[in-house]
């Protein structure tokens, strides 16, 4: 054992230290010289040490060079139509009505009588201040004479002006009452209810008549924060109803203070509504025109996530290695998806992103411009 132990152990050693003479000898030639070292005595490299390594695995991926495009941006909300005003036109005094009632639907211009009441007593009580009213102004002038004469004393002048001016505000105060009879419409606008009946008796604070104004009408929707800052007066915008009814206006206010339950701001558009066939209460979609942004339009096939749940695309950097860029998608288009948060060109996976991770290499096959 020992003698076949020696012999396997020098066949080994020829054939793994020794394989370079083992070929000569067996081609018939002579073993090849020891390769010289250096004077400094650093042993010169082999040809098999020198060359290059490459021992990275590429994963092959299809890839589409994009670059950015300036776009308008718009702001898509869900709201609702609501009246420019709506008021209920109260009684200021208590009388019965004595004008017929108008109906609910009719309109009505500003100035219109709504509810007319009874003047009853009022019209004695104004001539009786009106009496007053003289009686104060020739007794407040004879008092003036006999002061500015030596014969009545200056009090006597001073209370004869406060009795004239209050029989001033009596007279005022009755005229003004009688006023109150006839109650108007403060601006045009269509009658939501019927008007107070004839005959009825109306108390200080009671409804005559609700008027609704919808010309022009508001378009009310609610802006998340992140996107508020997107908002300015004075933009344009539009919607539309379920029934497919479009309408064009302004933004017209944008609300300061955030609703305390949902976080979101109050925006208002004005659009016109000559024809009164928007009603108050619709439901409607809400365009807001934005400034323009830079965007690529990507597939929807090329979103991921990474692994903390982020939505956005893997690329090929530089160097021809996975990189994960995560974006925001501003629309959805029937040609694909328009997202910001990129560099201006990229070099997107569309084919194989799912089967690579962060700083993987990669085999690049480019896709054709129209594929």
């Amino acid at each position: 054992p020992l003698i076949i132990a020696v012999i396997v152990t020098s066949v080994l050693y020829l054939l793994v230290m020794e394989r370079d003479m083992l070929r000569a000898l067996a081609a018939g030639g002579n073993p090849p010289a020891p390769a010289a070292e250096p004077a400094s005595g650093i042993t010169l490299p082999t040809q098999l040490e020198r060359a290059p390594k490459d021992t990275e695995r590429r994963v092959p991926v299809l890839v589409r060079e994009s670059l950015a495009q300036s776009i308008n941006n718009g702001l898509v909300l869900r709201g609702r139509t609501e009246a420019a005003r709506m008021v209920d036109v109260r009684a200021e005094t208590s009388g019965r009505v004595i004008s017929e009632p108008m109906r609910r639907g009719a309109y009505v211009n500003e100035g219109d009588i709504l509810c007319e009441l009874d003047a009853g007593a009022r019209a004695a009580q104004l001539a009786e201040a009106e009496a007053r009213l003289a009686d104060a102004t020739l007794a407040a002038r004879n008092a003036e004479r006999l002061s500015e004469g030596g014969f009545a004393a200056e009090t006597r002048a001073v209370s004869a002006r406060a009795q004239l001016q209050a029989a001033e505000a009596g007279v005022e105060m009755a005229r003004k009452e009688l006023g109150r009879l006839k109650i108007a419409a403060p601006f045009s606008g269509l009658l939501e209810n019927d008007a107070a009946e004839l005959g009825s008796l109306l108390q200080p604070g009671a409804t005559c008549a609700k008027i609704t104004q919808l010309d022009p009408i508001r378009l009310v929707g609610f802006v998340a924060e992140s996107d508020i800052d997107r908002v300015e007066v004075g933009a344009m915008g539009g919607g539309r109803t379920a029934s497919g009814r479009e309408m064009v206006g302004r933004v017209t206010f944008v609300s300061r203070s955030a609703d305390p339950a949902t976080r979101t701001f109050r925006v208002e558009l004005t659009v016109p509504n000559a024809d009164l066939t928007l009603r108050d209460g619709q439901t409607a979609d809400i365009l807001i025109q934005t400034e323009g942004v830079s965007a690529h339009l990507l597939p929807g096939s090329a979103m991921t996530l990474n692994d903390q749940g982020q939505i956005g695309v893997r690329v090929a950097d530089d160097t021809d290695h996975t990189a994960f860029l995560p974006i925001k998608v501003i629309n959805d288009t029937a040609q694909g998806l328009w997202v910001t948060g990129l560099p201006d060109r990229i070099r997107l996976i569309v084919r194989g992103q799912e089967y690579v991770t962060e700083g993987v290499a990669l085999d690049i096959t480019l896709q054709e411009p129209g594929q």
